[in-house]
């Protein structure tokens, strides 16, 4: 059986401009298609700033008792400084006091044919009743050789430390509720912070108040080493459309 010869018939038509013709014709077709797409929004944001002042009384009372004795003999101006620092030290530890809250010094001189012997207890409280009580049992019970100083009242690190912390966290509060009422009038929603940035913080103390004849009480003397903090915040929210909007839209 006879097989006929196929005949195929096929055409190529040159491409115009060659290869790089057609690259360059498509990266135009791109930069054209990425000209003509719109610009991206920018996000929606809600700028908003924050302040807040608050106040730390003193967590520690120092208190000094001196006890001086001037006699013939060391050994003498010695023991009776001894009975009386003993005694001191045996009250603050009867009130709780820890030994690493006390210090103790001594100092011992000549003075003509005297010997003068000097001891100071210095007692760190931070119950302050305890160191009122320990005080009027001191004045009470031992005599005019041994002085009992005013408490001195100061702030520890740590405690400053936390007034900081929760001053700038409570203006942090002051601008995030005040973000959030701006964005109900709005008809928004308050998203995540994107900046919180402390602009300011300041301390100070009410200081010393106007002389009085009458002495001050021991909350006066409190009142006037309390400490005030103030900060003031920048904070930067998102700003979301609430759910009711994201339907209609």
């Amino acid at each position: 059986m006879a097989v006929s010869p196929a005949r195929v018939f096929a055409s190529l038509i040159p491409a115009t401009g060659g290869v790089c013709g057609n690259m360059d014709e498509l990266e135009l077709n791109y930069t054209a298609k990425r000209a003509s797409s719109p610009p991206r929004s920018p996000a929606r944001r809600v700028e908003v700033t924050g302040s807040a002042e608050l106040s730390s009384p003193p967590d520690r009372a120092s208190l000094a008792v001196s006890v001086i004795s001037s006699k013939e003999s060391v050994n003498d101006a010695a023991n009776s400084v001894t009975r009386r620092l003993e005694y001191i030290l045996q009250t603050a530890r009867q009130h709780g006091v820890k030994e690493e809250d006390t210090v103790v010094t001594k100092h011992i001189q000549r003075d003509g044919d005297l010997y003068r012997m000097q001891a100071e207890v210095s007692v760190v409280f931070s119950d302050f009743e305890k160191m009122e009580c320990v005080r009027s049992v001191l004045i009470e019970k031992l005599d005019k050789s041994v002085c009992v100083g005013d408490p001195q009242f100061s702030h520890s690190e740590g405690c400053l430390s936390l007034l900081r912390r929760r001053v700038c966290v409570a203006a942090v509060e002051t601008a995030r509720l005040k973000a959030k009422e701006v964005c109900n009038v709005l008809g928004q929603a308050l998203g995540r912070p994107l900046l919180v940035r402390e602009e300011d913080s300041r301390e100070w103390t009410c200081g010393q108040q106007e002389s009085v004849a009458l002495p001050l009480t021991l909350q006066q003397k409190v009142g006037q080493m309390t400490v005030w903090a103030s900060s003031r915040v920048f904070v930067t929210f998102e700003l979301r459309p609430k759910d009711g909007t994201r339907k209609n839209l």
